[in-house]
Order: C-alpha cells, then sequence, then structure tokens
C-alpha cells in the first residue's frame, strides 16, 4: 500500500498564545474557562474541519455559521423538513415560478444595520453570481427584486415547488450588505443570529460573544469559544478530559473510552460511499464498476470500522429517509474480470473512520483481483484532486439532505452532468432527464417516486458504491444543556444552550 501526503494525525488547536506541539498532546489544548461555574458562561467547541474557503457562506464553511447560531436564513426547517419561519415570516405563491416573501420586522444585523427587503436582494443576489455557486443553487437560475421595504420576490426560470425549502440552506443566509462589498461574503459582525462573529484566526479558532440585540430570545451563553480540530483522537480526548464541552464527530473507534454519559448517538443522512471515475481510467468500463461494486463487503465496514454504530446500505439514501426504504428493484451490470487493473483509491483524514474504510477496501479489490494504490489527505489538501478526476477511486461520508432537507439537490450536485461535486466525472443523459422529472416534482409521494427513479439509474450504472449509512456520535459534557443534536447538522449551540 502506498500511502501519500500528510500525518494521519494533524494538530490545529490552541491553548491560549502557546501552540500544541506533537499530534499527541492531548491535553490543555483547548481555550480555557467554560466549566459550569465560569462567571464568562461560555462553550468551548472543538469542531471537525477547519474552513475550507474563510467562512464563506457560498461554501461548505456556511453550516459552520449555522451551527454557531450567527447566521440566519429566511426559513428553517422542522423535523419532517417542511418549510417555518426564519428572517421570513410568511411566503405566498404567486404563480408557477414566483414566490413573495414577507420580511420579519426589527431585525437588526450585528453592525446595527436594519433587515429590509433590499439587505436580502443584496444577499441572495450575491450568491446567484458567487463563482463557484452555492450547490443548492446547482441547475436553479434564480432572481430576486424588492416589491417594496418589507417584500422580496423570489422568481426561478423553470417551475421549481421547493423554492422556501432552498431559502432555508446555510449558503443562502442572509448577511449585511457590507458583507459583500467586497466579493465573496464576510460573515464577521454582519449576521443576525443570537451570536455574533467577532474573530476567525484562519483554520484555528472563531470567537463568538453573545448579541445583546437579537430580535428573538437572548442567548443564555455569553459566548462559544471554537477550536477546529481535525484529528478525531484530540476531540476525544478534549471531551474526556473536561477541555471541551461540545464536541463533534467522535471517531466510533474513540465512542468506548468515554464515559457512556457523554456522548450521543444521532442518526444522520449520510452515506459512506466509495465514487469511481466514470470518465477515464479502468472505470470507465462499466464491468470494472460492477466489479469494485462486487468487491465490497459492507457488513464488514460496519462491524470492523464502525463497531456497529452503522446501517449497511442497499441504496444512495439511508434510514433517516425511512420511505427511501421502498425503492425499486434494478438491473446489475455484469462483472468485469478485475485481474491486473491498476487503480488509486483515496480518501481523507478528517473523518478518522475514512483511512480505515479504505484500508479494508484495498483488502477487498485487490481480493478482487485489482492493483490498488492508496492516497489519503486531510480534506482541504485532497478536495481540488478529487473534483477534477485525479483518483480511480474516491471514498467519501456524504451528506444526502444537507442543503434543502431534500435529497434532489444532493443527487444533482453529485451525478448529473453539470453537478458541482461530481467526484465521479458521471453524465447520463438518462440521469439527466430522472434529475430533472424529480425537481420539477411538487413535494409528497410523486416527488418521492421520483427521486427513488433517480436513485435507480445512478446506481445501475455504478457510478458510486452506497456502502453504509453513518451515526455521529456527538460529545456534551456534564453540566451543558440543550445543545442541538441535529441530522442535517445545521444547528448546534443554540440561543437555548446553557450550563446547569
Amino acid at each position: 500500500m502506498t500511502i501519500t501526503g500528510e500525518s494521519l494525525i494533524t494538530n490545529m488547536f490552541r491553548i491560549g498564545t502557546l501552540a500544541c506541539v506533537g499530534a499527541l498532546t492531548l491535553t490543555g489544548c483547548f481555550a480555557s474557562g467554560s466549566a459550569s461555574g465560569d462567571a464568562e458562561n461560555r462553550a468551548r467547541v472543538a469542531m471537525l474541519q477547519p474552513p475550507r474557503s474563510g467562512l464563506s457562506q457560498f461554501s461548505d464553511d456556511a453550516f459552520k455559521l449555522s451551527r454557531w447560531s450567527t447566521a440566519e436564513t429566511l426559513v428553517n426547517l422542522d423535523d419532517l423538513g417542511d418549510a417555518q419561519p426564519g428572517l421570513a415570516t410568511a411566503w405566498n405563491r404567486v404563480d408557477e415560478r414566483t414566490w413573495s416573501f414577507d420580511i420579519r420586522p426589527d431585525v437588526k444585523f450585528h453592525n446595527g444595520v436594519p433587515l429590509d427587503s433590499a439587505a436580502v436582494v443584496t444577499a441572495l443576489t450575491a450568491a446567484t453570481t458567487a463563482a463557484p455557486k452555492p450547490r443548492i443553487l446547482d441547475g436553479v437560475e434564480l432572481t430576486v427584486t424588492d416589491t417594496d421595504d418589507d417584500t422580496v420576490e423570489v422568481a426561478t426560470e423553470d417551475v421549481d415547488p421547493l423554492v422556501p425549502q432552498r431559502l432555508s440552506s446555510p449558503q443562502l443566509a442572509i448577511l449585511a450588505p457590507e458583507a459583500y462589498s467586497a466579493g465573496g461574503s464576510n460573515p464577521i459582525g454582519t449576521g443576525t443570529g443570537p451570536f455574533v462573529l467577532t474573530a476567525v484566526d484562519g483554520t484555528s479558532s472563531a470567537t463568538l460573544d453573545r448579541n445583546e440585540n437579537y430580535w428573538g430570545e437572548n442567548a443564555k451563553l455569553s459566548g462559544i469559544d471554537v477550536d477546529f480540530v481535525p484529528d478525531g483522537t484530540a476531540r476525544a480526548a478534549a471531551l474526556r478530559n473536561g477541555t471541551a464541552d461540545v464536541v463533534e464527530a467522535i471517531p466510533v473507534s474513540q465512542a468506548a473510552n468515554i464515559d457512556q454519559a457523554l456522548v450521543h448517538e444521532v442518526p444522520m443522512p449520510r452515506t459512506n460511499t466509495l465514487y469511481l471515475n466514470t470518465a477515464r481510467g479502468v472505470f470507465a468500463d462499466p464491468a470494472m464498476r460492477a466489479a469494485a461494486r462486487e468487491s465490497v463487503d459492507k457488513d464488514r465496514l460496519v462491524e470492523q470500522v464502525y463497531e456497529g454504530r452503522a446501517d449497511s446500505a442497499n441504496g444512495l439514501l439511508g434510514p433517516a429517509l425511512p420511505w427511501a426504504a421502498d425503492r425499486p428493484s434494478r438491473t446489475e451490470t455484469p462483472v468485469g474480470d478485475a485481474a491486473g487493473k491498476t487503480i488509486t483509491l483515496a480518501t481523507f483524514t478528517d473523518r478518522a473512520e475514512l483511512p480505515e474504510v479504505a484500508v479494508l477496501l484495498q483488502q477487498e479489490l485487490e481480493a478482487k483481483g485489482f492493483v490498488v494504490n492508496q492516497v489519503v489527505r486531510e480534506y482541504q489538501f485532497i478536495e481540488t484532486d478529487a473534483l477534477s478526476g485525479t483518483f480511480d477511486a474516491f471514498v467519501l461520508s456524504r451528506a444526502t439532505v444537507l442543503d434543502s432537507g431534500d435529497p434532489v439537490a444532493y443527487l444533482y450536485s453529485d451525478f448529473a452532468c453539470e453537478g458541482s461535486f461530481n467526484i465521479s466525472q458521471f453524465c447520463d443523459p438518462q440521469v439527466d432527464s430522472a434529475l430533472a422529472n424529480a425537481s420539477a416534482a411538487e413535494p409528497g409521494d410523486d416527488r418521492r417516486a421520483a427521486i427513488l427513479d433517480a436513485e435507480k439509474l445512478i446506481l445501475e450504472k455504478d457510478a458510486a458504491v452506497p456502502m453504509l449509512h453513518e451515526r455521529v456520535v456527538q460529545g456534551e459534557s456534564e453540566g451543558i444543556t440543550d445543545v442541538a443534536r441535529d441530522p442535517r447538522e445545521r444547528t448546534l449551540i443554540t440561543n437555548h444552550t446553557t450550563f446547569e
């Protein structure tokens, strides 16, 4: 096995003004002072991934802003994925392609500027013209106009029944107009949420303070101190040692070493998937993709890597969407002879289980006859190569309803010809047509059936091999309460979070 790139253990956390040295220095590496008796009442949070794009809301960094309750959207989603009021109090459908939204009154951005329809137009227009545009807008042409100070109209080029759900995406959060003055977006001091982002130290840390002028119920915490800690062993140690109050994504391998009262399994709409390069190399041959699919022992991965804290995958959509279990049967491509076929299998270290998955996959692929070289790096150093099709196969933990609460956006992003996250380099007119049908369908049974039809076509082409559906282990220190346990990974620290 050939492993290139960075060490599997990296340090990206701080201790006051001193940097921790050595990847195994696991104590004392977090900002101090958030025990329940602390006068400042601040929560210390260990996050999984550092910012990838300088906390631009148009990237996946937007979900950090949402989890810190600093940036807010016009629409929120309830547990069922139905649209609920946010910075918009109400909306109605003017015609097939136009929606009207009433803007919440008496809201101020963190810089003191009032929220009005002009600010909403500025924010959403910036999103539509961003390069690359937010994933939630893949395949969507959207224009926004203000009809008066308190109302905006959102028009789409095509009929889109999910406009309210799209506007719930953290990538379409509404920041103050000054956030967009230099291109991109700058969330420092420009949100509307119960916490104000006051400082960001590159990919190391972030600081937030309570917004004393919040339009809703003021936060119970006085602030949040965030450290970005890609190394899962360090995150787990922080919870054990009491140097973090909330810890994202504790590795399954570490969960057994922690007081079980502090760990909470959250079922996730997240699928551990093997993406296969359909455009060039060995897996341009459908028979070789079928051979890779047949190599994967899903149950072995669940038991040996995830210690049973996951579900074997029958499709791209997992048990977080119970209706997906009624998927139609599919035809499988005949398996070819893989003997002597050399492939490069890649993944990243930020999710600690993925390198272990890659090791077992290598064994299984080699048992089928493939010759496997492996590349493992930190995500920020491998994403560009993955998206450009550098590798033959790529292991990714992928959220399937992250954006709109509806999986069409994920399927389009990953498997449409023009999808912005198409690691498989996959392009099939029949799949594009099925995705278009699903996108146009009204919410309900018809839309769900159309989604499963598109999934069926993708799986029949073996563009990706779904392996397992994850349950994320979230850590919470003794004494902290009302931390959100959100399958969509949108909320974490809220205005209700506090210490007993």
